[in-house]
């Protein structure tokens, strides 16, 4: 058993469910300060967060991850116990092992090997790692990141260990994400009796027509690194409970993955413009997750591309795809920022798994981009 699969079975033993880390942070952090890293721990409200650096001066190469996890979903459809980590047939099982425990160690240590082979590296190496990425994300990155300016701390480059690799481990790396701008909608209408439509206003009907422009439209066609911006429902409710009321409010939840080429305003004008435009009495409360970034192809996706290409033999793919991370905090400060980690096919499902193969692989890139950076 090599000792990045011993770590990950470690971390993967403790049931670390957002917020709560159950110790995984301090494995890490006894791990990095017996080579040499400074630590500081870093706790906001009931998250746990820590920064080490080890080295001074710039360039500043950063490691990010959590270590917080989603529940585990129906106990009776896992093979084994989710917190438990077991071995099948080549593959790791067990809440967190592709999100993103693997990835937390490997990058542990890959910097524990390069450390030790080169005391006097060049710049500084450091870790930013939290609990709160898979819950709200208030008290974890973001706050940290807001630590951190305030100090004129100042990252140049920063892989985030999330499970970005599509079919193989290295084959897509992460070099930004769409925005993510979401509203609380409730359409307000006149209940009624379902016999006397004349002397209610049905909100449902109201709100129809402009849901059906509003999904149906082509809100852009994204760029040349990033998809079109897209519109979802993921929620919705109105009536009494009653068959013959007509409700007096639906309640929504909408949400806009958007790219660089809108703008948040332009966004929220639109929506309202179309609501306007079907006579919708309605109030919305808007709130965003996450702006855009976008790393364009430089000296830290080249190191990347690099260390994948000499350990599994393969380019990556540069990608935009999918939801959101932490770099959304991390690259406004000035960061190129990355994600390279294992294969995300199982990520918040039951039997999540990663193949033990690439957890050694996924060491070995990181050690490969060390070397390319920060000597």
């Amino acid at each position: 058993m090599t000792k990045t699969l011993e770590l990950t079975q470690n971390l993967m033993a403790r049931p670390s469910l957002t917020p709560a880390d159950e110790g995984c942070q301090e494995v890490m952090i006894e791990r990095l300060a017996a080579v040499g890293f400074r630590i500081e721990r870093l706790r906001f409200g009931s998250v746990d967060n820590f920064w080490a650096t080890h080295g001074t001066g710039e360039p500043m190469f950063c490691f990010a991850g959590h270590t917080d996890v989603v529940p585990a979903g129906p106990l009776e459809e896992w093979r084994s116990d989710p917190f438990a980590p077991a071995i099948r047939d080549g593959a790791l099982y067990g809440r967190g092992a592709a999100d993103m425990k693997s990835g937390l160690a490997a990058m542990t240590t890959a910097a524990e090997e390069f450390v030790q082979a080169r005391r006097e590296h060049r710049g500084t190496l450091a870790f930013l790692i939290t609990s709160d990425e898979e819950g709200p994300s208030v008290d974890g990155t973001k706050r940290v990141m807001e630590t951190l300016i305030a100090r004129g701390a100042r990252i140049r480059w920063c892989v985030v260990g999330e499970p970005s690799s599509e079919a193989a481990i290295g084959d897509t790396i992460k070099i930004g994400r769409r925005g993510s701008l979401s509203a609380r909608l409730t359409v307000h209408g006149v209940q009624g009796h379902v016999a006397y439509p004349n002397l209610a206003d049905n909100p449902i009907h109201r709100f129809a027509p402009a849901l059906a422009e509003l999904a149906a439209r082509v809100w852009d066609e994204g760029d040349e690194h990033f998809q079109p911006t897209s519109f979802q429902v993921s929620n919705l409710n109105a009536g009494t409970g009653a068959p013959n009321v007509i409700p007096g409010e639906l309640k929504a939840r909408i949400n806009l993955r958007y790219s660089p080429v809108q703008t948040l305003e332009g966004l929220k004008h639109t929506v309202q413009s179309i609501l306007a435009k079907h006579q919708v009495r309605h109030t919305l409360e808007w709130y965003v997750s996450g702006e855009p970034f976008f790393t364009p192809p430089g000296t830290l996706c080249a190191a990347v591309s690099a260390a994948v290409a000499a350990v599994v033999g393969i380019t990556p793919k540069l990608s935009t795809g999918g939801g959101t991370s932490d770099g959304r905090f991390i690259a406004p400060g000035g960061a190129e920022v990355v994600e390279l980690g294992v294969v995300n096919a199982t990520i918040h499902k039951v039997n999540e798994c990663v193949r033990i193969d690439a957890i050694d692989a996924l060491h070995r890139i990181y050690v490969g981009v060390l070397e390319r950076l920060l000597t």
